[in-house]
């Protein structure tokens, strides 16, 4: 692999991260039938979402370019709650990250969340959250290999089984 380069995302990259997106969703359902699928035109709706945010000050996408294309994705926003119903202060968010699998374990991934990091922290941001799939063994293992400690559990109750109503 050659050497990575990490860059700000331009509205001609928005496809092929929508690509990538689509693949990130298809892992996901892949370890959990419970996490949503991508609609029809789900890709075409996020790489237009991507290219109408692309100059927000609020919205920051990275991508990784290696071996002459792109190779994965992190999108970040900042995200500011209502003073009059929270006392917190302003944070980051990260959306989404995706690498390629061929490119994992390379530390593309890592360069990327280095990348928006920076980015919040010029933001005069203190801290950034993000989820991650509890049956995403490796994700989890990659972000605490970050750093990152969990603050919140998002739990499920199925309201279609007598059972298991609350």
């Amino acid at each position: 692999m050659d050497e990575v380069l990490i860059r700000p995302a331009t509205v001609e990259d928005t496809k092929t991260i929508a690509e990538m997106w689509s693949r990130l969703v298809e892992y996901h359902r892949k370890l959990d039938p419970d996490l949503p699928p991508a609609t029809e035109d789900g890709p075409q709706r996020y790489a237009r979402s991507l290219a109408e945010r692309i100059d927000d000050s609020h919205t920051c996408t990275y991508v990784a370019e290696g071996d002459g294309k792109l190779i994965g994705y992190v999108l970040g926003v900042v995200v500011d709650f209502p003073p009059e119903m929270f006392q917190q202060e302003p944070s980051g968010f990260l959306a989404d990250i995706y690498v390629e699998e061929g490119y994992r374990r390379f530390g593309v991934g890592r360069a990327l969340v280095n990348a928006l990091a920076e980015w919040f922290k010029a933001r005069n941001l203190n801290y950034f959250e993000w989820h991650v799939a509890a049956h995403n063994q490796a994700g989890v293992q990659f972000w605490k290999a970050l750093g990152g400690r969990e603050v919140m559990l998002r739990m499920r109750a199925d309201l279609d089984q007598e059972d298991n109503a609350p």
